[in-house]
């Protein structure tokens, strides 16, 4: 591909992001483990059709976006450039890098991080047919005009009316000549870019590619918890899959410790890995004799895996106990040895495996339940443990990342393992999650680059 037809991101960071009330820019908040614009950049980088990003940072902060390339994961950075005190002189700086080639041009703000892939291939193949584009969803709101005494002046057709989003893609030539135009006004305002070519370019037609509601811009205090749970709750969020040469490539020679691996999900991890050259150590109540409750039984697992092994690269947690009834009747065992396992375990691994992880920069898997996000009757005990696992999963996530450990949680629907029948009985297997497929999905996540993350993994409707 010759340098000019390639494809270019440009990410806008330049905002300091007043409106939030923090000390530090907007974009620079974390959310699921990592700054906002570090999933932005991830999505960018991650895209097949994306060929070089240039980063637009905030004055003062691109010590921020350094650090976060440091760890080599963001391969398709070609620059890192500060921002201007507005949208439109942020833009023209990008767009100066950019001066005698002609490429297809991608600009997005960094506090939209839940941008889609469908959306960013959708904005370069409407280039194929317009030179200018714009991301846009349908108004659900009836939009007013209000005149300067403060009354409506105009209610102007609902169905005519869309939401402007970001991405905003331009054939670079176009944009370029845009603000060339512009930069002659003496009265140029502008608050996009697509505003600039509608004005300056008028004959140029600007097409529409569909946006998404989850593509929201973090602007306001609020938008930054809203952003968080849509990170936990957005669906599918199941990681990449891979081949069996992929994944042999990635586990050959590593070591993974599993937690709970004597049966169900935790065995089928155990097999799975070890089947593609991963080395394996199994640890449970009735194999090894491990309570994973024990700070002690943990403390020697760690010692038996590093004195046997040059690295510990994974570790996963698939012990669990499933108590029921109301909590009115639940007795003094009961209360502490469904906490100690559910809860307490995670933390005790996570204590006693982190000098390990932290020295391979590996990874730790957790695993929650649906029953995190609402705590239902009969289930008390085990769903506030579930939601506290999620808590601790992205808590982990931000402490460790300097570190450079991986911290995520995985979420599967209800899955065809001995603890489920023995709590449930017998299910229609059609209505159940295999055991082996949570397993693979369990390994994807280990081997993402993603941390902070709950991956809810659901059943196919196919």
């Amino acid at each position: 591909m010759s340098r000019e037809s390639k494809n270019v991101a440009v990410l806008l960071a330049g905002g300091v992001g007043s409106r939030v009330g923090l000390q530090i820019p907007k974009q620079l908040v974390k959310v699921a483990g990592r700054p906002v614009m570090e999933h932005t950049l991830g999505v960018l980088d991650h895209h097949p059709e994306v060929d070089e990003i240039i980063i637009m940072m905030a004055p003062g902060h691109l010590d921020a976006v350094h650090e976060i390339l440091r760890s080599g994961e963001y391969v398709k950075v070609v620059a890192v450039l500060e921002g201007g005190p507005t949208r439109s002189e942020t833009t023209l700086r990008a767009i100066r890098t950019l001066e005698g080639r002609d490429c297809k041009l991608l600009l997005h703000d960094a506090v939209r991080p839940l941008v889609s892939s469908r959306i960013i291939s959708d904005c370069f193949r409407a280039l194929d047919q317009f030179d200018a584009i714009d991301v846009a969803i349908p108004s659900a709101d009836t939009i007013i005009e209000v005149g300067a005494d403060g009354t409506i002046s105009n209610i102007p057709p609902r169905s005519r009316l869309q939401r402007g989003q970001t991405p905003q893609a331009f054939r670079s030539t176009v944009l370029i000549d845009a603000y060339a135009r512009a930069v002659e006004d003496p009265e140029f305002v502008a608050t996009d870019d697509c505003s600039v070519v509608l004005k300056y370019l008028p004959d140029v037609p600007i097409g529409v590619v569909r946006g998404d509601e989850r593509n929201m811009k973090i602007t306001e205090p609020i938008d930054i918890y809203l952003v968080d749970k849509l990170f936990q709750l957005m669906e599918p969020r199941s990681p990449e899959t891979r081949t069996d040469a992929e994944y042999r490539a990635a586990l050959s020679g590593k070591t993974l410790v599993v937690f709970g691996g004597s049966y169900g999900i935790g065995a089928d991890i155990a097999t799975l890995a070890g089947d593609h050259g991963a080395h394996v150590e199994v640890f449970s109540r009735s194999t090894t004799g491990t309570h994973v409750e024990s700070r002690r039984d943990v403390a020697r697992a760690a010692r038996t895996v590093t004195a046997k092994y040059p690295s510990v690269d994974f570790v996963v947690n698939c012990a669990g106990m499933l108590p029921r009834g109301d909590l009115v009747d639940a007795t003094e065992e009961d209360i502490y040895s469904a906490t100690a396992v559910n809860y307490l375990a995670p933390i005790i691994i996570a204590q006693e495996f982190h000098q390990a992880l932290s020295a391979s920069r590996g990874s730790l898997l957790l695993f929650t339940s649906s029953s995190y996000t609402r705590g239902r009757a009969g289930y008390s005990l085990y769903s506030s443990a579930k939601a506290a696992t999620v808590n601790l999963t992205q808590a982990l996530a931000d402490e460790w990342a300097k570190d450079g450990v991986r911290v995520n949680c995985l979420n599967p629907e209800r899955t065809a393992t001995p603890m489920r029948t023995l709590a449930f009985g017998a299910e229609p297997a059609s209505s159940l999650l295999a055991s082996v497929d949570v397993a693979r999905a369990s390994l994807d996540t280990i081997l993402s680059p993603a941390t902070g993350q709950i991956v809810d993994l659901r059943k196919s409707e196919a």
